[in-house]
């Protein structure tokens, strides 16, 4: 069977906005075929009031972390609202001109990219101030398995905000019906949701993205390595921003482990990325990525442990940032403490056992 992602399904959510003020969330992912969302909903008479755009920027284009500034889309007119920096979460007054707000982004189910933390902030307001969410859902590449530690709620914050594993396997559609059935909205509400699903979709399928979801995930090997080279963002570690293999090959200057080099430089998507304009030494971790991660269907522990193990300054090699990103402490404690992956993994098992009933209460495809 063809796959069909939500947002193709026009005739099953038109209804839903028809006569009904619309905010799109949305980025450069939100795509039927070749042509935007926004684009699609104007030409069928839908009246889009507002986009509200996540971390990156309505077009993608912004770097991680960046303060995206509101404004007006260029070849539409329409008002842009940014749900980052400071503002995460719609305000009551930007809520105040729409009914509907319909959710399309593409995520790569891992706890620590924002998107999830968006479409929390979304169905929270909605849930506040009385709104309608639909989510219009779309494959999840990293979907094929679940793994990594639970996060310990001490930790929580927008790289981080429900317990789940670093790796979850769901969809936003998915994960939308656990935030609303958990009961993990504020104050314990639920917020009126409709999710599309896609058809043809299952878990396991191989499902290539048809534009990068942020600057630094360009191919499948980036967003399959990202899962285990997203925790070197809170160590000394670059893992290629700035270069022509982000998330796809991992080094600092003066690490004696490998010997790939690769220099940082600022480009579109990495302005200031670390270690900027200096020689770092380290692996490619390409070719790996692209087949290897797919097969092993686990997070992959072994740089993490091995680079830090080799690290000729083992107190500068973590950050604060660190245990945000890996959900507590407990993972930083066990790599300093010379634990093996094996042993490291086995501490994980029992949350993942208890992850499992609950995730498969949400799920939609096989």
């Amino acid at each position: 069977m063809d796959l069909h992602v939500g947002a193709a399904r026009t005739a099953e959510y038109v209804p839903h906005l028809l006569g009904e003020r619309v905010a799109v969330v949305t980025n450069q992912t939100g795509l039927i075929g070749k042509r935007h969302l926004v684009d699609s909903l104007l030409a069928l008479n839908v009246q889009v009031v507002k986009v509200f755009a996540p971390e990156h920027g309505f077009r993608g284009e912004a770097d991680a972390g960046e303060h995206v500034k509101n404004g007006k889309d260029a070849s539409t007119g329409l008002s842009l609202v940014s749900l980052y920096g400071s503002n995460k979460k719609p305000t009551p007054e930007q809520m105040a001109d729409v009914d509907v707000l319909l959710f399309d982004i593409q995520d790569v189910g891992v706890r620590f990219y924002t998107y999830i933390g968006t479409l929390h902030y979304v169905m929270e307001a909605a849930a506040e101030n009385g709104k309608k969410v639909v989510v219009l859902d779309r494959p999840n590449p990293n979907g094929f398995y679940v793994d990594g530690p639970i996060l310990d709620m001490k930790f929580s914050s927008f790289v981080g905000m429900h317990p789940v594993p670093l790796v979850h396997g769901m969809t936003v559609g998915e994960f939308a019906r656990m935030i609303n059935g958990e009961g993990w909205l504020k104050g314990g509400k639920t917020c009126e949701l409709v999710v599309i699903p896609c058809i043809g979709y299952s878990h396991d399928m191989f499902y290539e993205l048809p534009v990068r979801p942020s600057p630094n995930l360009p191919n499948a090997s980036a967003v399959y390595l990202y899962p285990s080279l997203g925790l070197f963002e809170g160590t000394v570690v670059s893992v290629g921003r700035g270069t022509d293999k982000p998330c796809q090959c991992i080094g600092y200057p003066g690490n004696p482990v490998g010997r790939y080099t690769f220099t940082p430089h600022s480009m579109p998507g990495a302005k200031d990325p670390p270690h900027k304009d200096k020689p770092c030494t380290g692996l490619d971790l390409q070719e790996y990525g692209t087949f290897q991660s797919r097969l092993d269907k686990r997070i992959d522990l072994q740089w993490l442990i091995g680079l830090y193990a080799e690290a000729p300054d083992k107190a500068k090699f973590f950050t604060s940032f660190f245990d945000k990103l890996a959900g507590g402490p407990a993972l930083r404690e066990q790599v300093i403490a010379g634990k093996s992956e094996e042993a490291i993994r086995t501490s994980w098992s029992e949350g993942l056992q208890r992850f499992a009933p609950v995730r498969a209460k949400y799920l939609l495809y096989p």
